[in-house]
Order: structure tokens, then sequence, then C-alpha cells
């Protein structure tokens, strides 16, 4: 069911077929209770469902490369790039796929985004064997990059659907059960790993054919497109010439940039760096699913929190937090502690999913602040709401692209430390003044008191 236009409103030329809804109002208290809820939960599900699966298929290669023994020839600074490869894909493609909300609509472009995750799946599941050139791997890990993509779309059209006072919790729901498609996917590459052995990678891809078939089918047929969503090139162009834009995008790097980084990762950095306890690719696999799982978990809650307390105070604390685990991971490198380095790990991956509610809260916060002060100056308070909005969506996009790159710098910075010496102990250190850096920009920016900050954020 969908809410349809008043009489002699007419849609957009070229919008008038499929599941088009012509008036949005989410932050009218009526129009929420007597119906816009009940739509914007329905959308919101569905959109789950179709981000998660994107995220596995995007981050199956942080698996496939599990399977690739000595029989493909590949060094570790090789499957180090398998897994840079479709994160640098996936994180290029985020900002067309923002711009694909407004022109296609949201039900629309997720049909066709989650079809579209078909092609790397189908090509993994007959392509990797024995034999198989590593340019032709490059090539299939690069196609899986089209999985990346599916988040920034995601974000930006949940971003319309919810109003202001619930995006930390609506944004952190859909995005966290995204995030969860990097732990699931690490728990079906184990399974296959403990019952077909590691000679059947194309079965973890062969999985998904289904799950993807079902996933744009139910998008069809229970989402919505919303005429109001128009996060178009204008908002795109104003907003890149906002600085917040840039420190958000910094501050998603530290994030969102270590989530992805390290779930692409931390697989093959027990496999090198604990070879011994880890020499069959079965051992590891028990291991990786638990990181992504737990951060993925928290993430509606550092959304709450930010609801509830600020995003900003949030985000200060957890990068605060970050740099404290990213030490005691460098501590366990050093002093050669299995134990301590696997909970280093998992408490960063824990506090980065925290952060990651926490951050996207801050985007529509701070341009909501923008709106009041647009209101108070005497400016219509629709329009300073809808350009509120516009402007959101469009540095989400933005945003998420941008931290996504993290994790290809994640992985970079492990290749070039693993081929230096031996040990992952110099990103370790760089992830540390990384963090640190975040957080003194935290400070700086949006919550130290300044006459610039933006209020509430």
């Amino acid at each position: 069911m969908t809410l349809t236009a008043p009489t002699g409103t007419r849609r957009p030329p070229g919008r008038r077929t499929g599941r088009w809804i012509d008036e949005w109002r989410p932050e009218d208290p009526a129009f929420w209770d007597a119906g816009g809820r009940r739509i914007a939960r329905r959308n919101l599900v569905f959109s789950i469902l179709a981000e998660h699966i994107g995220f596995s298929v995007w981050t199956m290669w942080s698996v496939l490369v599990l399977f690739l023994g000595p029989e493909y020839g590949i060094d570790p600074a090789g499957k180090f790039t398998l897994t840079a490869v479709p994160a640098l894909i996936g994180s290029a493609l985020r900002i067309p796929y923002t711009f694909a909300v407004a022109r296609f609509g949201g039900r629309n472009w997720t049909v066709f985004s989650a079809a579209l995750l078909l092609v790397p799946s189908v090509l993994a599941a007959f392509l990797i064997e024995p034999g198989v050139s590593y340019g032709t791997l490059l090539l299939l890990a690069a196609i899986a990059g089209v999985g990346g993509g599916n988040f920034a779309s995601s974000m930006a059209n949940i971003n319309a659907f919810y109003p202001q006072r619930l995006k930390g919790w609506a944004l952190g729901i859909n995005a966290g059960g995204g995030n969860l498609g990097v732990a699931v996917v690490q728990i079906v590459g184990l399974l296959v790993l403990a019952t077909a052995g590691a000679g059947h990678p194309g079965l973890v891809a062969g999985i998904y054919i289904p799950l993807i078939v079902l996933a744009a089918l139910g998008a069809a047929l229970a989402m919505d497109n919303l005429t109001q969503a128009r996060n178009d090139g204008g908002a795109m162009r104003e907003v890149c010439r906002d600085p917040h834009t840039w420190i958000m995008s910094f501050l998603y790097i530290g994030t969102f940039g270590s989530f992805i980084g390290f779930g692409f990762a931390f697989g093959q950095v027990l496999q090198v760096q604990f070879a011994e306890e880890f020499d069959t690719p079965v051992k590891a696999a028990y291991l990786t699913f638990l990181g992504p799982l737990l951060g993925s978990l928290i993430r509606p809650v550092g959304g709450r929190l930010a609801d509830r307390a600020g995003g900003a105070k949030v985000t200060f604390a957890t990068f605060a937090a970050m740099a404290g685990a990213a030490a005691l991971v460098l501590a366990a490198s050093r002093s050669g502690s299995l134990a301590l380095f696997i909970s280093g790990f998992v408490l960063l991956f824990v506090l980065s999913g925290l952060g990651n509610g926490s951050t996207y809260k801050m985007i529509p916060a701070i341009f909501e602040a923008k709106a009041r002060l647009r209101v108070a100056a005497g400016k219509d308070a629709d329009a300073a709401e809808q350009r509120a909005r516009r402007l959101s969506g469009a540095l989400i996009g933005i945003a998420g692209a941008v931290g996504a790159s993290g994790g290809v710098l994640v992985n970079m910075a492990f290749r070039q430390s693993f081929q230096t010496s031996g040990t992952g102990d110099a990103a370790y250190a760089a992830f540390i003044a990384y963090y640190a850096l975040c957080l003194a920009v935290t400070w700086l920016v949006y919550l130290r008191n300044h006459p610039r900050k933006p209020a509430g954020v």
C-alpha cells in the first residue's frame, strides 16, 4: 500500500509507473502515526535484506582467499591485493549508487542492484579452480565490488523515509543488518571448509545465488519509491563545498574503514602472523566471523546512543577506545600472545561498529542544525527541511564512499607491513596514529565551544 498525492498533484514526468509515493512527511506526527511508520518499517526490512546480501558478496573474497592454497601459487601479498581490489571498486561505486536512488527510485534501484549481484556470484561459483590465472582472480574480485555500492543507495533511501528523531536508530539498524553480511559470508565459508573442504570455493558463491533472487523479488514486491528523495547533482555539488563533508568522511574512514578493512584482512593476518596456530584455512575461519558479527550487532547501539547523548560525544569516546585497542593489538603482536591479539582485534571490531552508528547519526544532525538556523533567519521551514534531507543524503553517499576506501588502506597497510618486516606492527602503529588524529578532529570541530560548531551534533 502506498500513500498517494492529494487531488490535483501530478507525479513528475517519466515517473508514472511503479510504486511511487508522492507525499512523504515523516516529521508530521499525524502523518507518521497514520501509516508513515508502517511503510517506512516495511521498506527498512527489505532494504536490510538486499544490503545484507550485497555486503556478503562484496566481502566474499575475505573468505575465498582462504581457499587459495599452494596449488594456486599466490603469496600473502597477492592475497592482500585480492581483498583490496573489491574494497576499492565498492568504495568507488558508492557515489553513483547514491545518485541512482534519486534518478531511478529507491525501490527500483534496490531491485536492480540486488539482481546485479548474480554476476559476481555466478562467475565465482564456476571459475575459481586450480590453474586459473591470477589476472582472472583479480577480475573476479573486482566484479564482486558491485556489492559495496548497495550500502550507499540503501542508506540514502532509508535516510529519506525516517524523521530526524529516529534517524540514528533507523540508519544504525539498516547499516548493522547490512554489515552482518560480512560475518555471515565468513560463517558460510567456515561451513563449506568444514564439510566440503578447501577444494570447493565455488560453493560459497553458489549458496548466495538463490538468496540474491529472493532479495530482488522481495524488494520488487514490498518496497516503495519516494518522489521527494531527490539527492540530485545540485545537492552533491553543494555538499562538496561544505567542509563538514570532508571532516565526516575523514572520521568515517576511521570507523567504517576500519570495520570493513579488518573484515577483509583478519583471516589472512591470522594465517600470516600466527602461521603455526593457523596452518589450515578452517582454523582461521573459526575465528574470522566473530569480530564482524559483534561489530555489526552493536552498530544500532551506536546510533541509539548518539540519538540520546549526541553523535560527537559517542564518536569521541569511540576513537579514544579504538586507539587503546590498537595499542593492545600491537603489544600482543610484539609479545606473541595469540589470546591478547584476538581479544584486541575483536574489541576493534566492536568499537568500529559502535563508531559507525554514531558518525552516521552526526550527518543528518549537522544539516538539521543548519536548517534550524535557516528557519530562524526567516526561511521557509518545509524548504529548509527538504534541503537538509537532500544534503544529508548526498553526504551519506560521499562519506560512505570515502569511508569504504579505508578498507583499501587497511589491506595495503598490512600488505606493506608484512612484506617489509614479516609482522603487522607497522600497520598497527599507523592505526593508532589515525585514531588519535580522528579523536583530535572530533573534539576540535564538534565538541569544544566554538561559535561555528553545529548545535545538537
